[in-house]
């Protein structure tokens, strides 16, 4: 059975925020060694210095004073078992990240406090901490949401089996028309994912870049396929591709889903500009 101290929160949600010892310990300010006897219950734990550590961890001094451990969520799932890159359903988010991402969107994410995500989503703040570590945590987890809605959507476009305008071209074509889809439709997690990468720690804005880079390098193979098999391969393909991503990326910022097209109707009309830019090259 798991021991319910302050030592043993402090350390869980050290680890839950992916700190080391060492770290922790130069943010408040004592030696590695003085935070490990903290950690093990061998110091004993002043109130300066429990407003130190939960300050530096972003947790409630309350619930490391109870022992409460923390708890991290397993990420929501996009579309969990979907197979239609075309449809987009409820993402399942839980209500506190579902607040989170409306807030972050409305606020901007260093204006957001986690008293607003509460009260957006119709709990209690220690409500949103027992599931949540920090208000990093859960910008983390949206833009992990995020990247990987949109990649297996691309991954899926590429290797449907459609009418119409087949080949190399056609693949590249329907990628174009996931991403601008997912732009439209999926536009408050689009425009987070534009916004905020420059709120993320360090080593999580390396990993979600890569994510996202991961993405673009998909658009642009396919991309060198398709001139490839069309009569030759410009140069200038990199160029072409970084274009349709912008493009794409831009439609959070003007399309409205009461507006004189539908999405469906924009994002095709994207692929055919893709297309056309692409030849033109």
């Amino acid at each position: 059975m798991a021991e319910h101290t302050p030592g043993a929160a402090i350390r869980a949600a050290r680890l839950a925020r992916g700190l080391s010892l060492r770290a922790l310990a130069a943010r408040v300010g004592v030696s590695p060694a003085t935070m490990s006897a903290l950690e093990t219950g061998r110091t004993p734990l002043t109130v300066d210095r429990l407003g130190e550590v939960a300050q530096v961890l972003d947790v409630p001094a309350a619930r490391l004073l109870g022992g409460d451990p923390v708890r991290v969520p397993e990420p929501a799932a996009a579309d969990p078992g979907g197979d239609d890159w075309r449809a987009f359903g409820a993402l399942g988010l839980d209500p506190a990240l579902a607040a989170a991402l409306r807030v972050f969107v409305a606020r901007g994410y260093h204006a957001a406090t986690m008293r607003e995500v509460a009260a957006e989503a119709g709990l209690s703040v220690a409500g949103v901490y027992h599931h949540y570590t920090s208000k990093q945590d859960m910008l983390v987890r949206l833009l992990d949401l995020t990247m990987a809605d949109i990649r297996w959507r691309l991954i899926a476009a590429r290797d449907e089996t459609a009418d119409g305008e087949g080949g190399e071209l056609g693949r590249f074509a329907r990628m174009v028309e996931a991403l601008a889809l997912f732009h439209a439709l999926r536009a408050d997690l689009a425009f987070l994912g534009a916004s905020e990468m420059r709120s993320l720690a360090p080593a999580e804005r390396a990993r979600i870049t890569a994510l996202r880079d991961e993405v673009q390098h998909l658009l642009d193979e396919q991309a060198r396929r398709a001139v490839a098999v069309d009569g030759g391969a410009p140069a200038d393909v990199r160029t072409a591709t970084r274009a349709v991503a912008t493009m794409c990326t831009s439609l959070p910022s003007w399309f409205r889903p009461d507006g004189p097209l539908s999405a469906e109707q924009v994002a095709r009309r994207y692929a055919d500009y893709a297309v056309a830019l692409l030849r033109a090259g």
